[in-house]
């Protein structure tokens, strides 16, 4: 059993080695809410809006901001990326296809959706890795709903807490500038 746990803990510490040797968000790559591996490469140019979500979460509502910004500034050039995660308080239990109905019917969400990961943790994904690296509080994601806005170049250029709405001005802002 230590035989594995060792392994176990070498990935970890080489995936988190990768993750923090990347220099932008498209090296890195997730799988869709359909199972197919989504390079973030392909969003290169385009401002990205990723964030961890959960359906049973308080702050769920933010679902219909998150499609109205999605609606307003795809044409400008912004993408938002929905990342499932279920490690606040088990809010994401639900199979990605009871993720990708529960969206689409309650908050007719059409932005991209992602398999759900961890976001802290052993089994973070090292994209999350990298993201909070790239930030001034490179702490653990504190909660669903948690954004971060990545310039066209696939560099950082603001993380936001979770009780900061999607179409705050704060959020808006970092979304114009890195648009421009």
């Amino acid at each position: 059993m230590k035989f594995f746990q060792t392994i176990a803990l070498t990935l970890f510490t080489l995936a988190g080695s990768v993750a923090m040797a990347a220099d932008t968000a498209h090296e890195f790559s997730l799988k869709s809410i359909d199972g197919e591996k989504v390079s973030l490469e392909k969003y290169e140019g385009k401002v990205l809006l990723i964030v961890n979500v959960a359906s049973r979460c308080g702050l769920t509502p933010q679902y219909e901001q998150l499609q109205a910004m999605h609606q307003k500034y795809a044409g400008k050039g912004l993408v938002v990326i929905g990342v499932p995660c279920n490690q606040f308080g088990g809010q994401e239990p639900g199979s990605e296809a009871d993720i990708k109905q529960f969206c689409s019917s309650k908050y007719s969400v059409t932005f991209p959706m992602m398999s759900k990961i961890e976001v802290n943790g052993k089994g973070e994904d090292p994209l999350y890795s990298w993201l909070k690296s790239q930030t001034d509080k490179k702490s653990d994601i504190s909660w669903n709903f948690e954004k971060f806005v990545v310039g066209k170049d696939g560099k950082v250029v603001g993380r936001f807490s979770p009780r900061v709405k999607p179409d705050a001005e704060e959020v808006v802002k970092a979304i114009d500038a890195a648009l421009k």
